[in-house]
């Protein structure tokens, strides 16, 4: 019996995180929806730590990613997209990423992550090769304008800073998670 209920809810964390995808009903139309969602997320992280915009503008280069996150007693998953920009070229990767994990957990999350690479290096691997995240525990309450779940950057990585705006969600987690990124061929 709690094989088939795990079971149950791995297949549910797995389809309900399997729903995220630019909108749009050709490649043009997408890529406006992720630039929508990167201009509104920088907004936002403007807003709310003044101190983002000039790191962004003295970086190496910065990605945006729209994530959909989901926990479901003792697994975890998510998917989402974005886009990466080298600030020294212009040159934009349009990228998508799976997560997957273990863990207690229990709720929904949609979130934004903007990732800042103060090397040269650190931008290449990452859109090269992506990139694996560990563990988080967090405890997201936000609807709209309601609640709170906004976090400040961390450093993820050797020359990377990770700064995450939670849109809206319910979430109780402590999970060790990897995440993937890679090209997203159809919109690069």
């Amino acid at each position: 019996m709690f094989w088939r209920i795990l079971l149950a809810a791995g297949v549910a964390v797995a389809a309900l995180a399997g729903c995220a995808t630019p909108d749009g009903a050709n490649v043009a139309e997408k890529r406006a929806a992720v630039a929508e969602m990167r201009a509104d997320t920088l907004r936002t992280l403007y807003e709310v730590e003044p101190q983002a915009g000039g790191e962004i503008a003295r970086a190496a280069g910065y990605g945006v990613f729209s994530n959909i996150g989901v926990n479901l007693i003792f697994l975890s998953a998510g998917n989402g997209w974005g886009v990466v920009r080298d600030n020294a070229t212009g040159e934009e990767t349009y990228m998508k990423m799976v997560s997957a994990g273990i863990g207690l957990g229990l709720g929904v999350k949609d979130f934004r992550g903007v990732f800042v690479f103060t090397s040269q290096d650190a931008l290449a691997s990452f859109v090269e090769s992506g990139w694996d995240a560990s563990a988080q525990a967090d405890l997201v309450a936000k609807s709209d304008d309601k609640g709170d779940g906004y976090a400040g950057a961390i450093d993820v990585a050797p020359g990377i800073k990770l700064y995450q705006l939670t849109e809206n969600g319910l979430a109780l987690q402590a999970t060790i998670q990897g995440t993937k990124y890679w090209k997203d061929d159809g919109l690069s």
